[in-house]
């Protein structure tokens, strides 16, 4: 392996620094010392940047990079959260709260009111929407804040104090506001260039995509160069099985998961030859002669759907992160690649073997046999199953991938799909659709508002004009350290990269990159690297 200064540092800064500037969401938000609305635009300071980079192999670079902002001070303060209706549970650390820091102009003022007399000094700050491509453009809301402390501890006063006033307070890290420079930002950057790498890429689920592991113990395990962690998974069981994805998934060519909605995905084909990023939507048919039902869902809990966006999901057939979602008259297929033990309940379980044809019927439960595939029903998919299967009949499923075009991907082996959300650029432009692929909701501001529009450990994904696959991972929720990206900072980063293309993969503490095996970025959950489902790995060419 090759360690040196990385050659066009310069150049690179220059692009880097366009990039973090452009990303500033420049809300109006400043001090205020009572109920006053504060009003002041933000100036970026010039960043300086320090970069080094490895060679793993030829054609895989990897290049480490330290942003940082002199003279950028943040301090801890006491956020003052309203109350909101929620339309979501969840189970997911990364989940959003019952509770918003950002609200109405009318509750910021009687909030601010009462706390002066309480004896606290609050302030109004105004928080402006990020530029995305289909959210509204302006002022999204109003926080109040008080104080500012140079540690937890010190504030930690003055939230009882807000607590005693009747107030649900919160300790905020100001670096993590998008309308200032962060302190630091730890950046890695792998660039795959497909034309002198002789290796593969590939996105893997190491085979069952039930099981979690960490992103570093896979790629110790292939032996693999680089490995960023994938797409979204359920964590809890009660968001459906836990390791399985969330959104589509295809590991050597095999479905293993369907989308949910159009959301974003990276198609990688050949084993890394050539990749491109799509929002991608799924469907899945069963047939039985001249009838057929459609199949919602591969390698999942039957009823339950992780992040929605399925047809007849409940409370919403579009996409919803971090919110699991049920559908009564579900259809589901499990392949070999579901190891663990078949959901049980209600409804039928059918077995088919290798050429389609029904091998039993009967109640759901047990494994998926070798070279099998299974099919359960519940409600109504339970009836058509019950109708249709029986023993020594074929019932023949397909699958249809389609891009938002309408047009059919195809996989062979050697592809692989990772998805999560949302698009971050396209055609060379910063152009996040954050509300449809579900990750804001602009009738309900506070859904999402931390996990987009605040600095977070972010995974990216991205394609340059030349064709290199670029991975790419911020560390972030360190306080005085590495504080992160937004989405729109995230978009910023990656254009300033020269991404034509590029989406957000899954975050927070599933951030991690692996090099020859080893973490060398920092993830940011307190009991250290998290245990993901898939992830994309770099591997080295065949001896």
């Amino acid at each position: 392996m090759r360690h040196a200064l990385a050659r066009g540092a310069a150049l690179r800064s220059s692009r880097v620094r366009a990039g973090l500037a452009a990303a500033a969401v420049l809300a109006v938000v400043g001090p205020s010392p009572l109920p006053g609305v504060a009003e002041a635009d933000t100036v970026p300071t010039k960043a300086t940047e320090q970069w080094s980079t490895q060679t793993p192999a030829p054609g895989v670079q990897v290049r480490t990079g330290v942003v940082q902002h002199p003279g950028v001070t943040h301090s801890w303060t006491v956020t003052v959260q309203a109350p909101v209706s929620t339309r979501w549970s969840s189970n997911d650390p990364d989940a959003p709260a019952s509770w918003a820091e950002v609200s109405t102009r009318d509750w910021a003022d009687s909030t601010a009111q009462k706390l002066t007399a309480a004896g606290l000094r609050p302030r109004v700050e105004s928080v402006q929407w990020p530029a995305y491509t289909d959210s509204p453009h302006g002022l999204m809301g109003y926080r109040v804040r008080v104080g500012n402390f140079a540690t937890q501890n010190e504030a930690k006063s003055t939230s009882s104090a807000v607590t005693a006033a009747g107030f649900q307070p919160t300790l905020s890290w100001t670096g993590a506001d998008s309308q200032e420079p962060a302190d630091r930002e730890n950046v890695h950057v792998a660039v795959i260039d497909p034309k002198t790498f002789t290796g593969t890429v590939e996105a893997t689920h190491d085979g069952n995509v039930t099981h979690r592991a960490t992103t570093s113990a896979v790629a110790a395990k292939l032996k693999s160069l680089v490995g960023v962690n994938g797409g979204f998974f359920v964590i809890g069981s009660a968001d459906g099985v836990p390791g399985t994805m969330s959104g589509i998934g295809a590991y050597q060519g095999e479905l293993e998961s369907m989308a949910v909605g159009s959301r974003a995905a990276l198609l990688i084909r050949d084993g890394g030859r050539s990749a491109r990023i799509a929002d991608l939507t799924s469907t899945v048919t069963a047939r039985a002669g001249n009838d057929s039902y459609q199949i919602q869902g591969i390698n999942r809990r039957p009823g339950t759907v992780r992040d929605c966006g399925r047809p007849g999901t409940t409370p919403s057939e579009l996409p919803w992160q971090d919110v699991t979602c049920q559908l009564g008259d579900d259809m589901v297929q499990f392949t070999p690649a579901f190891q663990a033990d078949l959901p049980t309940g209600p409804g039928v379980q059918v077995v088919l073997d290798a050429s389609g044809r029904v091998a039993s019927v009967g109640a759901r439960g047990g494994h998926v046999p070798a070279d099998a595939h299974v099919l359960q029903g519940t409600g109504r998919a339970a009836d058509w199953l019950t109708e249709h299967a029986e023993p020594g009949h074929r019932i023949k499923v397909t699958e249809a991938i389609r891009d938002s075009m309408g047009r059919r991907v195809e996989l062979h082996r050697g592809d692989s799909l990772v998805s999560a959300a949302p698009t971050l650029v396209q055609h060379g432009r910063i152009a996040i659709d954050a509300a449809t692929e579900g990750v804001i909701d602009p009738e309900y501001p506070s859904f999402g508002y931390a996990w987009a529009n605040v600095r977070q450990p972010r995974t990216m994904a991205g394609i340059d004009k030349r064709g290199r696959l670029l991975l790419v991972t911020v560390d972030g929720r360190q306080k005085g350290g590495s504080e992160g990206f937004t989405l729109q900072e995230a978009a910023a980063f990656m254009k300033s990269l020269g991404a034509v293309e590029a989406l957000n993969l899954d975050g927070g503490g599933s951030t991690a990159m692996a090099v020859n095996g080893s973490v060398v970025n920092q993830p940011s959950d307190s009991t250290g690297e998290r245990a993901v489902g898939d992830t994309i790995q770099v591997l080295p060419a065949d001896d």
